[in-house]
């Protein structure tokens, strides 16, 4: 199970994604008509993947704080995801830490009510993502900052704002009234490939009780192609500061997805388990 830290920065990614999306709905960048075009046609194709069934896939996670580097071998399902630790500190397991992880699988290959709840984790988790996305007309404004060449080709580059005529409905929402930054959008792809934002002041989640971020906090996120047209983030950084219910908390944080395996849509959880233990019984080249 992800732990409170796990939980919050997950969420906090996924809004920061959609709020990249958002910044595209604003006024038209002021080099005329062709960007909003632009913009307008990768809005539509972030809307449609954000509210679809992606493609189930296998990857590698490798997670870094200043404490502790982890790698995980991930793969989806129709019924969730599950993970396995193959690495710490970028070394192999040993034998206990094998054990253990041998174990926690068996649990949940014995118990699919554990599955089933996680899989209600998730779909909750993306229904606040869902309310915060049906927020974000109204949240940002942007403007038009110039065109740069990239390995990928050519990217339109945009500066977004929080709109100071919205009004935050929900808890969910408020951090979009305080977030700042730029947004990348490949031309040729139309699709969102970079977001940096920056906190511009503190925000409170339940009038300072629940939590809140403080100001100067920033996440970068780079999302990709990763083969068969299907686009996914690869590259996330998060250094924020804050308080979750009364405890201070500091995320910083680097995420990198890589080896990206495209897996059966009707694959289900306990046979991905089984693919999993199978790789740590029979290791190749490729693993950790």
């Amino acid at each position: 199970m992800l732990d409170k830290s796990d939980h919050i920065r997950g969420l906090l990614l996924l809004f920061l994604l959609m709020q990249a999306v958002a910044a595209l709905q604003g006024q038209a960048p002021s080099s005329g008509g062709t960007g909003q075009s632009l913009l307008e046609r990768a809005l539509a194709t972030e809307l449609r993947d954000a509210q679809a069934t992606s493609h189930p896939m296998r990857y590698h996670l490798r997670r870094s704080s200043p404490r502790l580097t982890t790698t995980k071998d991930i793969i989806e399902t129709k019924e969730g995801a599950v993970a396995r630790l193959v690495a710490i500190n970028d070394g192999p397991l040993g034998p206990p830490d094998q054990q253990k992880e041998h174990a926690r699988l068996d649990g949940l290959l014995s118990d699919p009510g554990r599955q089933r709840h996680r899989k209600q984790n998730e779909d909750v988790d993306m229904g606040r993502v869902l309310k915060v996305l049906r927020a974000l007309p109204k949240a940002f404004l942007y403007q038009y900052a110039g065109t740069i060449a990239v390995d990928s080709g050519t990217v339109q580059k945009f500066t977004f704002r929080p709109n100071p005529a919205f009004n935050p409905p929900d808890l969910e929402t408020q951090v979009l009234t305080v977030m700042s930054g730029e947004i990348w959008v490949d031309v040729s792809h139309e699709r969102v490939i970079r977001l940096e934002g920056h906190l511009q002041q503190d925000v409170d989640f339940g009038w300072g009780i629940l939590g809140r971020l403080n100001k100067g906090g920033w996440v970068l996120i780079d999302q990709a192609d990763i083969g068969g047209g299907q686009w996914r983030i690869v590259r996330f950084k998060m250094i924020m500061t804050g308080r979750v219910l009364f405890r201070s908390k500091s995320f910083d944080t680097a995420e990198e997805r890589t080896q990206f395996v495209p897996m059966p849509v009707d694959l289900g959880y306990q046979q991905a388990i089984q693919m999993l233990r199978a790789a740590s019984e029979n290791p190749g080249p490729g693993s950790r």
